[in-house]
């Protein structure tokens, strides 16, 4: 896919041509494309190696479906409905023990079932899907419809599918069918310490 984004340094296409559309055209998705997309999360790194993440997936015309879809909240639910598969991330918020530790609440969790999710999209991308994550959610019911405990804590649902002309979409959603651009890297990445900070560091 083409976009008009352009990176200030040389990096993999892949990178550019990954956006996150609202469009899908409704159709069946493979298991073994759903499969490839989930392998490539299994893939990602994590902290100890514990790997925290877990997916629960189904595919549009499973029974599960329409389950799935009333996780979410109205707002996704316009769109996301016509997608060909869902996934709910969820992260293991309890950094299992060994030897020389015990159990403990995990400080990274959230941010490698975040690496996960990042490493799932990008494989979707490279098979001609597209991958939209979505934090609309309705968290207070997504136990007891998912079925997973308090140990469990939900960060995202990501929408898969084949990309649709906007015309698929609500009309107040179709202007916004483009991908986006990012700030500057000037903006975000700075040598040394944070810029524009005047509060110093005690030296132990």
């Amino acid at each position: 896919m083409n976009t008009e984004r352009t990176s200030t340094y040389p990096i993999e296409p892949l990178f550019l041509s990954r956006w996150s559309p609202r469009a899908y055209d409704a159709k069946s998705l493979p298991e073994h494309d759903l499969m490839t997309i989930l392998e490539a999360g299994r893939w990602a790194p994590s902290a100890y190696n514990v790997q925290p993440w877990r997916f629960l997936y189904a595919r549009r015309y499973d029974d599960l479906w329409p389950a799935f879809v009333s996780v979410l909240d109205p707002f996704n639910r316009r769109w996301a409905s016509s997608a060909s598969a869902l996934i709910f991330v969820l992260s293991d918020t309890v950094m299992p023990g060994d030897g020389n530790r015990p159990d403990a609440i995990s400080s990274y969790s959230s941010f490698d079932a975040g690496a996960a999710w990042a490493q799932m999209a990008l494989q979707a991308t490279a098979l001609g899907y597209a991958a939209h994550a979505m934090a609309g959610l309705m968290f207070d019911d997504a136990p007891s419809v998912l079925g997973f405990s308090k140990r469990y804590k939900l960060e995202v649902a990501v929408s898969i599918g084949r990309r649709a002309d906007s015309t698929h979409l609500p009309v107040d959603l179709q202007s916004e069918e483009t991908p986006s651009n990012r700030r500057p890297l000037e903006q975000i990445a700075f040598l040394g310490r944070f810029p524009g900070q005047t509060e110093t560091i005690a030296a132990e």
